[in-house]
């Protein structure tokens, strides 16, 4: 399993927003939107920030994807 962050930029678009002004409007530096461009772990911490600054839900800004889409869930 992996989080995409596509839900993000899609909001970001929508809104007329720069990762540059999500930055600002989260109180978070480039490092946290590097490792979101890239698709890797982030910390709660920082989701739930960027989920204040746009006050949106997590679920507007990821989703979990499963590495094997013919995987069954027990």
């Amino acid at each position: 399993m992996a989080a995409s962050y596509k839900k993000l930029w899609k909001l970001l678009i929508d809104r007329d927003l720069l990762k540059r002004d999500l930055c600002h409007m989260a109180n978070i530096n480039g490092a946290p939107m590097a490792k979101l461009s890239k698709s890797e772990n982030m910390n709660t911490d920082i989701l739930i920030k960027i989920c204040d600054a746009l006050k949106c839900d997590i679920s507007d800004i990821m989703e979990v994807t499963h590495d094997d889409p013919e995987a069954e869930v027990e």
